[in-house]
């Protein structure tokens, strides 16, 4: 596949995407990753107990406000004016599922925000739950969907991912 680089310039530098003449349209992302841990741990969380309080609740503010600032963190993201970010948590065996819906109307995608606010959701309940195991493992970190823009609406094909 032979595409251009649609970061780069002429000369090869970095540069932000001119989005100024795309049509604006509803977009959103879906994205996900999991973070393992002891069972301990994990019933700590679950049962309210860890020593820095009230986990699941401070990771969901902390991706919500890592999406908000995914253009300053990213260096060619757009500033987004997002209309709705939301954060779930699913236990599974040994671990937690975190998944965040990013959504807006614009003129470029929320793929990044998503996945930002899933990464620092996930680093939040290591940091909140270290006390408990400093082991915990972070991953699986990766877009589930995105829908809106000139590429129509994508979905990850998670039989096969689990292959």
């Amino acid at each position: 596949m032979n595409r251009s680089l649609t970061h780069i310039d002429a000369e090869g530098s970095a540069r932000m995407v001119d989005v100024g003449a795309k049509a604006e349209t509803q977009r959103l992302a879906v994205a996900s990753g999991r973070i393992t841990m002891t069972a301990e741990a994990l019933a700590a969380i679950k049962a309210g107990n860890a020593p820095k309080g009230d986990v699941l609740g401070t990771a969901r503010v902390a991706g919500i406000m890592a999406a908000k600032k995914t253009g300053d963190l990213i260096p060619m993201c757009h500033p987004l004016a997002i209309d709705a970010v939301n954060l779930d948590f699913a236990f599974e065996e040994n671990a937690i599922r975190a998944t965040a819906t990013a959504s807006l109307t614009g003129k470029t995608g929320v793929e990044m925000e998503a996945i930002t606010a899933v990464s620092i959701a996930l680093v939040t309940i290591y940091d909140m739950a270290k006390a408990l195991d400093k082991g915990m493992v972070i991953g699986d970190i990766r877009l589930i969907e995105k829908r809106g823009g000139k590429s129509g609406h994508w979905k990850a094909d998670l039989e096969k991912a689990e292959d």
